[in-house]
């Protein structure tokens, strides 16, 4: 299952944009932690805001056993290729971690679609997902990835897996790995090699070193 094209494909942009601003918004679910004396300052940042993301970074949602289900899932979203790493080379579940803690709406969403997935996962091959086989976990996937060819009955799934799409598709290309992927190069210092010859040329300057 490579997706790593279809998801640029599908607007990968917009997706990672809206969540990232949306995570920046302040509101109901934005909470100020106390600032701390010996923080050090960050060009660019309010105290609060460092010290909020420091509190989030070292609170912990997701307990070991849904981290790797994560994992697995990220890494069959974007698998490794000849390109450049995987999902979880990237980080991608810490990333998940991190905004599900600051964005608490994800919360429920991703608990339960990993607690269904589990449970589907039961159900047909008598194990968690991540004990599942490659093909076992591909098996399950295929009915959840593609929501125009899913069943009534998956409708859970779908939805699960398509927060799970967004969330690993936005970890992955804000992360130095996804940004080489995709090759964005950024600001880049001009290098000056002089007038291009076609136009030394038309004003009969051949030759000329400018």
């Amino acid at each position: 299952m490579n997706r790593r094209e279809s998801l640029k494909a599908l607007g990968l942009t917009a997706v990672s944009t809206g969540l990232l601003l949306e995570a920046c918004k302040p509101g109901k679910e934005t909470t100020e932690v106390p600032v701390a004396k010996d923080s050090k300052p960050q060009p660019g940042r309010q105290d609060y805001e460092v010290e909020r993301d420091k509190a989030l970074k070292e609170a912990k949602f997701f307990n070991e056993h849904e981290m790797a289900t994560i994992a697995v899932l990220s890494d069959i979203i974007i698998p490794k290729d000849d390109k450049s790493g995987s999902a979880t080379d990237a980080k991608v579940p810490d990333f998940i971690e991190f905004i599900v803690k600051d964005m608490p709406k994800h919360q429920t969403p991703m608990r339960g679609g990993l607690k269904w997935l589990d449970l589907q996962s039961y159900n047909r091959f008598e194990h968690p997902f991540i004990k599942a086989s490659s093909a076992q976990q591909l098996s399950l996937i295929d009915e959840i990835a593609y929501p125009e060819k899913a069943k009534p009955n998956m409708v859970q799934g779908v939805a699960f897996f398509n927060l799970m799409r967004d969330l690993t598709a936005s970890g992955f290309f804000t992360s130095e790995i996804g940004v080489k992927d995709i090759g964005y190069a950024g600001n880049q210092p001009n290098r000056w090699e002089g007038v291009p010859q076609d136009v030394l040329k038309q004003y009969g300057m051949e030759g000329v070193k400018i």
